[in-house]
């Protein structure tokens, strides 16, 4: 049974970053030159987190979702998500991924345990794909979908940040994909977290709201209706174009934020644990472990922070976290 918060909101999801280091240099998230990694003996270790997950499991925390920076680019990865699914309790494990390296690793995830996988992806474009990420090339990602569907991954989830006058032109274009391809994607709001160059004062002017996407959408391809949440669709409002196979969502932290139904705990990458993922409030688990902590002390400090987890997040306010990007966070 999971446990309420101090509004009633049962928290039965916790995401974990592996690392702040990442592959890529997102515009919205990281400057062209990246940003200072934690030095590694900063990081949690692997049984750091093994120790973490299994209290977590004690007080009714369920679903784990790997994250980063970039999780695929951690030494052994493949053996944390085995020593996560042999938790008992843990009946959901997914990661979160920019895909990358994702075809290099499907088949083992799969095998160790892992259920499914997100996918960032912000464009259909190779030479857009490039600037947007600085470093990636379209066709690594696409193979990496492809072979997390192959494998099982499945709902493979798309999830595109959607930026004016950077990718806002192609939300018809991605959201036909769930029509001829069956695609589960997922349009997202730009957010001030990161150290980009669209994190920065004028992040604003890039918001192009759910509201908006949905009428581009509907205007050119039929009106959207209510679908079923896949596994895994989180805080995301679901529907179905007319004739499609795949879902598409919509996740609102600017316009309409969920936080009302928000389950969910952070754990960064140096072992800070995160009511919210907009606020920087933290609840220090490193230090614990690292003096001798057990599965129950790191128990009772889960329940500290499900107990301080705040109502809501004040980007309204333009109140936004200044001590964390995204990167370390794990989004």
């Amino acid at each position: 049974m999971a446990h309420l918060d101090a509004y009633n909101r049962p928290i039965s999801y916790l995401r974990i970053s592996v690392t702040d280091r990442c592959n890529l240099r997102c515009i919205y998230c990281m400057p062209p030159e990246g940003v200072p990694w934690r030095p590694h003996e900063e990081i949690l270790r692997y049984e750091e987190i093994e120790t973490i997950v299994r209290a977590a499991a004690e007080i009714g925390i369920s679903k784990i979702r790997l994250t980063g920076g970039e999780p695929l680019v951690r030494p052994g990865i493949v053996e944390l998500v085995r020593m996560l699914a042999r938790i008992p309790g843990i009946d959901d494990l997914a990661m979160t991924t920019n895909g990358i390296l994702l075809a290099d690793y499907a088949d083992e995830l799969a095998a160790a345990g892992l259920r499914r996988v997100n996918v960032s992806l912000d464009t259909l474009r190779p030479e857009r794909f490039h600037a947007i990420t600085r470093l990636g090339r379209l066709e690594d990602v696409l193979a990496g979908m492809e072979a997390a569907r192959r494998a099982g991954l499945t709902p493979v989830k798309i999830n595109t940040v959607v930026m004016r006058g950077m990718n806002d032109d192609e939300v018809v274009e991605l959201a036909r994909k769930t029509m001829e391809e069956g695609w589960n994607l997922r349009f997202i709001e730009l957010m001030p977290v990161g150290n980009g160059v669209l994190a920065e004062g004028g992040w604003r002017e890039r918001v192009v709201t759910a509201r908006e996407i949905r009428g581009r959408v509907e205007a050119a391809l039929g009106k959207l209706e209510p679908a079923k949440k896949a596994a895994g669709s989180g805080p995301a409002r679901c529907y179905r174009l007319p004739g499609a196979r795949g879902t598409l969502g919509f996740i609102t932290p600017v316009s309409e934020h969920f936080c009302y139904h928000c389950n969910r705990l952070r754990l960064t990458a140096d072992g800070q644990l995160r009511p919210c993922l907009l606020s920087d409030l933290e609840v220090d688990l490193r230090t614990p472990l690292r003096n001798g902590a057990g599965v129950a002390d790191i128990k009772h400090l889960l329940l500290h922070g499900i107990a301080v987890k705040p109502l809501e997040h004040h980007l309204d306010r333009l109140q936004k976290p200044e001590k964390r990007v995204m990167s370390e966070i794990g989004g």
